[in-house]
């Protein structure tokens, strides 16, 4: 953490300061806390910075991110959600507004960001601000040419334009353990680079409640993850990370949540974590040393033998696919957080869709283009594939999507 970093990270959310604590915390708003302390109380430096002040214990250092960063404002940006028709009570579904001559997206999207609002909407020369709710949910999106200028009275009349701010939808990021321990010892169970950390993430954010692990990764606790450093057997978590298949580590657990994702898939984010980290991708170089083949050759099985362990050992399972969790979040989302005995509004879980992706996803396209399976290695892997499939359905499971398996 540095001043700088937090920042940036404040400015792309459009906000105006940025605090620091306990020299590794950022946090973001629009105004300033009612009480100031002296300067001597901030005493922690930023961890990635020396002699900088990132606040103290309950303590925030806190700066204006316009002052120190000018060029902020051209990182800002939105995104176009779609064209919708309008709620029936729009009243109600629309907490703010701004009705101007010639409103533009910007002035829209730059009113709405000021409020704290995610959505931004825009209907002729009427900008509203909302978050997505039961009652306009950004479910059923229509032909953008219905939001055309050249059809201006359906324009004026039902339809309306959906961005996206720079601002998070805070509705869901409150966590907390578990006030009691729980009585089910619940595992989140998966390949390496099957999406685990992006289902804690969603898991969390649904549930109000921290995630634990059966590993202890400080850069996944800096990111937010507080459970992270808690004893994996504390019970104060919803469920438990781990990526373990043996028979004894499978029965501590009551129940779990068996998370598969494409062999293909898996494989290349695993890789790309133990050559680059979380967010990086593995060099050139590694993908034409022998590292690679390797690596494919031991990792391959362990992708099917995981999946045959927990079939065959655990004692309750929910089978998720992060294929259909990518395409259909929110139906997904609600049968895992039912699983984990979790009662949720359906604003929570369009919170969640609005927050979808996490601070651990990897951007942009990964350097290595050319194909990194040879023959022998599909032919190995489809194996896999079709034995897992038929576990599958022996346990009344459906099978693996059919994408799994290259054409």
């Amino acid at each position: 953490m540095t001043v700088s970093h937090c920042q940036d990270a404040c400015a792309e959310r459009s906000y105006v300061y940025a605090g620091l604590e306990a020299g590794t915390e950022c946090y973001c708003g629009n105004r300033l806390p009612e009480l100031s302390v002296g300067p001597e109380e901030c005493k922690h430096e930023c961890k990635g910075e020396k002699g900088s002040a990132c606040g103290g214990v309950g303590r925030l250092s806190v700066y204006r991110v316009e002052e120190l960063q000018p060029s902020s404002r051209k990182r800002r940006s939105v995104t176009y959600r779609g064209c919708f028709r309008l709620p029936e009570n729009i009243t109600h579904a629309f907490p703010d507004s701004l009705m101007q001559a010639n409103v533009t997206v910007e002035t829209c999207s730059g009113f709405c960001s000021k409020k704290e609002f995610p959505l931004a909407i825009l209907r002729g020369w009427e900008c509203y601000c909302a978050y997505p709710t039961s009652q306009f949910n950004l479910q059923d999106a229509v032909d953008s040419s219905l939001c055309g200028h050249e059809s201006e009275a359906q324009k004026l009349a039902e339809y309306c334009e959906v961005y996206q701010t720079p601002v998070q939808d805070t509705r869901c990021t409150d966590r907390r353990f578990l006030p009691t321990k729980s009585k089910m010892f619940v595992a989140l169970s998966s390949f390496p680079g099957a999406g685990n950390t992006w289902a804690r993430h969603l898991i969390e954010h649904a549930t109000g409640f921290y995630t634990g692990s059966y590993y202890f990764d400080g850069t996944l606790y800096n990111k937010g993850f507080k459970g992270e450093k808690d004893h994996w057997r504390s019970r104060r978590t919803i469920c438990v990370k781990t990526h373990e298949s043996g028979r004894r580590e499978i029965e501590m657990f009551d129940s779990a949540i068996l998370l598969i994702r494409n062999p293909y898939r898996s494989l290349v984010a695993e890789f790309n974590r133990k050559c680059a980290g979380h967010l990086g991708y593995a060099a050139d170089r590694n993908w034409k040393s022998k590292e690679w083949p390797d690596f494919v050759n031991s990792y391959a099985s362990w992708w099917s033998s995981h999946v045959l362990d927990w079939l065959k050992y655990g004692k309750r399972l929910l089978v998720v696919h992060y294929e259909e969790l990518r395409r259909s979040l929110v139906p997904t989302l609600r049968e895992m957080v039912a699983f984990l005995n979790v009662s949720v509004s359906e604003e929570r879980l369009l919170c969640v869709e609005n927050n979808k992706e996490g601070s651990f996803r990897r951007h942009g396209r990964r350097p290595h283009d050319p194909e990194p399976f040879t023959p022998e290695m599909k032919d190995l892997i489809n194996g896999y594939i079709r034995t897992v499939d038929k576990a599958l359905r022996d346990h009344n499971w459906a099978g693996l999507p059919r994408e799994y398996v290259p054409r």
